[in-house]
């Protein structure tokens, strides 16, 4: 009797699920590191690679205030995942945050997005140049609604200003939390022009919502109706990366473990088809080239921000 009943814990050990990851997203509801976290989460539970996976936002500073939440709560756990990015490498340096991303374990960069920028569809400007003119003019008077300060929005801000000649330092920028609370303040015309990644506004430009005038791309990109701002006379080329880290202090073993479920995420056609269906790119890099990456992405991060006057 007993040996049946060995056999049947024994058996029902084999049959646990994988370990429930818990991913969380430093910003509000409706942008993009929140909608990679729950698209990971789809992902993880439809694979079976983690069934119970959960989704918490954690908004504030770029990241910054989620980012030290984390770090301090998660110290050993694999079972936690937080979503980052570019955005966080500029919030980091400009609110001189305490918590850098050296604490905690970053595991892979996955996808990429260029910049568009937008006005609503009732503006009376029609192109790029007819922004960059009203800026030259006056840099008050044009309002910007983006991401948090010295993110990746606020970064293309400044470099568009200073590529057409305008102090970048002159520049009204308002920086919101969340991708949803910018949306609504681009429609409801509160503020001239909007700066996102290109997925955030897509749906709005294809329902003629929103007047998209330029993307941040090398080339145009296939499907969207928009010049680059280089086509546009503006010299600016600019790239939005996320990226998934797990907390700090992890042995090797337990590294390896969330960078192979991670891993086999990107690998499923489900994730392939999730990146198709929102516009996102495949930039998916793991390990030491990554960790070197991220070193030279936070050095050239800090230039970028000190020539457009956002960090000292």
């Amino acid at each position: 009797m007993k040996n049946f009943v060995l056999a049947g814990l024994l058996a029902g050990a084999m049959a646990l699920p994988a370990s429930a990851y818990t991913i969380i997203a430093p910003a509000n509801p409706g942008g993009g590191w929140d909608q990679t976290a729950r698209t990971m989460q789809t992902v993880l539970q439809e694979e079976g690679i983690s069934p119970g996976t959960q989704v918490q936002n954690v908004p504030g500073a770029g990241g910054t205030i989620g980012l030290a939440q984390f770090a301090a709560q998660n110290s050993g756990k694999d079972d936690a995942l937080i979503v980052g990015g570019y955005v966080m490498v500029g919030a980091i340096l400009t609110n001189n945050s305490p918590v850098s991303l050296k604490d905690v374990t970053p595991i892979a960069r996955l996808t990429g997005e260029y910049e568009a920028i937008v006005v609503p569809a009732a503006s009376p400007i029609q192109n790029m140049g007819e922004l960059v003119e009203k800026l030259k003019a006056d840099p008050g008077a044009v309002s910007w609604a983006g991401g948090s300060a010295g993110g990746t929005d606020h970064i293309a801000v400044g470099l568009i200003a200073k590529a057409a000649g305008v102090d970048p330092t002159k520049i009204n920028y308002i920086a919101y939390s969340g991708g949803g609370e910018a949306l609504a303040a681009i429609l409801g015309n509160q503020v001239t022009a909007g700066i996102s990644s290109l997925g955030e506004f897509e749906a709005q430009v294809q329902a003629g919502t929103l007047r998209l005038l330029a993307v941040s791309s090398p080339e145009r990109i296939e499907g969207v109706d928009a010049p680059t701002l280089k086509e546009a006379g503006v010299d600016v080329e600019l790239q939005n990366w996320r990226m998934v880290a797990a907390g700090p202090n992890l042995s090797p073993e337990q590294k390896a473990k969330v960078t192979a479920d991670v891993e086999k995420m990107v690998k499923s056609a489900n994730w392939q088809e999730q990146l198709k269906t929102k516009g996102w790119m495949d930039t998916y890099l793991a390990g030491d080239e990554f960790d070197k990456q991220l070193e030279a992405d936070t050095a050239a991060t800090a230039t970028v921000l000190k020539d457009i006057g956002l960090v000292k």
